[in-house]
């Protein structure tokens, strides 16, 4: 079903911090149209601050409402949206969006720039608008060279041709460039639109007793791998000889396998399963545990490290996920580690015996997450429109 958000009933987010000293009165704001797979609680605050900003008119166009595998809360946007007539498949656990209808939308809209946020034929179509009706195209990823290191020639083909005729180039990390650098794009095209959370709400939660040594947050599934945290903590609980509290926040195909083996640890590990957490229980849901455990086996980003560390935890990942050596520091707020169960052991056990360590990392992730905030989000993407359209001067 398609439906939109007239522009008078928008309600006004909150003001991006934006330098706006190189904006004319006399300049046209720029059309802009992002096509994405779907509504996300971490991107649905920057977009409401691009929609407030005085060069940038802005649709949001999404695939679907969500997708099978999503049980995010959202609020309602405060921004113009619109939803497409929702086609997709499920193929070997992604999501495969078809829409013929973008066509349609972006030809009522008529976007100057128009932004994908993949390669699933809706964003091939929107593409295809962009070079057929002279609007410049913006590729925006969240992915990293490891994330698609396992993309196929055809897959690759059509991102060469893509990028072709793409005239500026978002990010969300570090790794992110390392892949657009894989295709030869110039770094000078590059901008930086992180993932975050919100900090504000983390940073304002009160403290609350440290209930639980380790957290899981994320969806029960085998590529998160919630075991290998069962695992670990059964070990740490038999070199500490006392029994380890673990909460697992999240839901998933997993759960029933997960709760079964929790079950044959029980006098060693307490695991709690409080359930799916809104956003607005997450911080003290973070804030009472010590440890976050982040085992994940592929994750462009992982936004629960953002969370982890706003709450001021100490985080152990593996160097596959995307925060890994940028948001999450081996050796300074947590430690990066390949799935060695020996290694996970160890370093939580520090972390647990070592109370000046402990206070370090706690502070230190509080410190490095403190620049990943919305408005700078918002910031990249409006800095890489207004460079398509040959408007950004950079300073």
């Amino acid at each position: 079903m398609r439906f939109s958000i007239p522009r008078a009933q928008a309600q006004p987010g909150p003001r991006a911090q934006i330098n706006d000293s190189h904006y004319s009165d006399g300049e046209k704001r720029i059309r802009m149209a992002i096509v994405t797979n779907i509504p996300a609680p971490y991107r649905m605050p920057v977009y409401e601050i691009l929609a407030v900003d005085v060069q940038i008119d802005l649709k949001v166009i999404y695939c679907s409402g969500r997708e099978p595998d999503r049980k995010w809360d959202l609020r309602a946007a405060r921004f113009e949206q619109m939803h497409l007539c929702e086609r997709f498949i499920n193929y070997r656990g992604r999501f495969i969006h078809f829409n013929p209808d973008v066509w349609g939308t972006l030809s009522s809209f008529r976007p100057d720039v128009v932004i994908t946020t993949g390669f699933n034929p809706t964003h091939l179509l929107a593409y295809a608008y962009a070079r057929r009706y002279g609007a410049k195209h913006v590729a925006m990823t969240d992915g990293t060279l490891g994330s698609e290191e396992k993309l196929s020639q055809l897959h690759r083909w059509i991102r060469r041709g893509v990028y072709a005729g793409t005239q500026s180039f978002i990010g969300s990390s570090n790794g992110s460039f390392d892949l657009y650098r894989a295709y030869g794009i110039d770094d000078a095209r590059y901008y930086k639109s992180h993932l975050c959370a919100d900090n504000t709400a983390f940073f304002a939660a009160p403290a609350v007793e440290k209930r639980y040594d380790f957290i899981f947050c994320g969806r029960f599934v085998a590529v998160k791998n919630p075991l290998f945290v069962l695992e670990v903590a059964r070990q740490v609980a038999t070199r500490l000889g006392r029994r380890i509290t673990v909460a697992f926040v999240g839901s998933g195909e997993m759960e029933v396998e997960m709760r079964s083996a929790a079950a044959e640890i029980s006098e060693q590990v307490e695991a709690v399963f409080p359930g799916f957490a809104t956003q607005d229980e997450l911080p003290q849901l973070y804030g009472s545990a010590r440890i976050f455990m982040f085992p994940t086996r592929w994750d462009p980003w992982g936004v629960v490290a953002n969370e982890a560390c706003a709450a001021g935890l100490p985080v152990l990942v593996t160097p596959v996920a995307g925060s890994a050596g940028e948001l999450v520091r081996d050796g300074e707020n947590g430690f990066v580690l390949p799935l060695d169960l020996e290694r996970w052991v160890d370093a939580a056990i520090t972390l647990l015996s070592d109370p000046d360590m402990y206070a370090r990392f706690s502070v230190r992730s509080r410190e490095l997450v403190g620049e990943y905030t919305y408005e700078n989000a918002a910031l990249g993407i409006r800095n890489a429109a207004l460079a398509a359209v040959g408007r950004e001067k950079r300073t």
